[in-house]
């Protein structure tokens, strides 16, 4: 069923980073979620395997005096739903770990395999985007910090390169302080479902009834997950009224690059962005501590 040529096991970052140096097709596996999928269905053939799951400095979540929230990227979903500092700082992030999976999954799954998986349909991108996460990569050459914008290329392709490894996520306190957010996951099945839309915005107020920033993350609208520029343009400065969110809507289509598959189709996915686009600001304006909108 897998056919495994090799494993290896990484206690540190530096010992990891050292073993994809000198073994360049080794694959890295975590959680495992994603990769012994892809080794079932033959999509990695004579996989030789590199475990990062004992790294102890890339699990867990904390804040730093400066408000700067650093994830590992080996958390677990999980992990991310129950941490207080997720909870209390970026709850729309706790949102959309909670629909990743069934709990089962949630306990295995990391935010990290997540994200370096590129998928457009991975539950913590689109938020992420929202939020403007940065990456920190590392591998023998040394260290850079990636925005995670930047980061997906196209379908399944992100900027790691060869010997790197995803050692921090980053959430900067002026990308989530004062903001209020929301994220909606539509599928066909309530659970365990991978999402036909992933809708993440956040917003911040001022004067109570003008935007003073929204930012809009979208997941399986494109190729890659994607930020809605236009639409967030249009919203800044704006009063807020249900005129305004229809607008916001309707512009936000016009960031995507939907198809049509077997799960939906080009126009429904395109309709679905307006709708739950709107749906997501309306309770993205209320957690921002904005009035709601009838």
């Amino acid at each position: 069923m897998y056919n495994i040529q090799g494993y290896f096991e990484a206690a540190t970052v530096n010992e990891a980073t050292a073993l994809l140096a000198a073994n360049p097709n080794l694959t890295i596996i975590a959680g495992g979620t994603d990769v012994l999928i892809k080794l079932h269905h033959g999509q990695i053939e004579k996989a030789a395997l590199l475990s990062i799951r004992k790294i102890k400095s890339l699990q867990g979540i904390r804040k730093l005096e400066d408000g700067t929230i650093v994830i590992g990227p080996l958390t677990t979903f999980t992990q991310v739903v129950n941490d207080p500092v997720i909870k209390d700082n970026i709850p729309v992030l706790a949102e959309a770990a909670l629909s990743m999976g069934g709990p089962q999954i949630r306990n295995v799954a990391t935010i990290g395999g997540n994200i370096c998986n590129g998928a457009t349909s991975a539950d913590s991108a689109s938020t992420l985007l929202a939020l403007d996460a940065r990456l920190k990569l590392q591998s023998n050459q040394g260290e850079r910090v990636v925005p995670i914008q930047e980061f997906y290329l196209g379908p399944g392709k992100v900027d790691l390169k060869p010997g790197e490894i995803l050692t921090e996520i980053i959430v900067t306190p002026e990308d989530y302080q004062g903001y209020g957010g929301h994220y909606i996951k539509f599928s066909m099945r309530k659970a365990m479902d991978i999402a036909t839309l992933g809708v993440a915005v956040i917003c911040k107020i001022k004067e109570g009834n003008i935007f003073a920033d929204v930012r809009i993350g979208l997941g399986v609208a494109g190729p890659t997950p994607l930020r809605c520029r236009e639409a967030e343009v249009f919203a800044k400065g704006k009063v807020i009224s249900r005129e305004t969110i229809a607008a916001i809507g309707k512009l936000a289509v016009k960031s995507t690059r939907a198809r049509t598959s077997w799960r939906a189709s080009k126009e429904y996915r395109e309709h679905l962005v307006e709708e739950l686009t709107r749906r997501a600001l309306q309770a993205a304006i209320v957690k921002a501590g904005g009035a709601e909108i009838a």
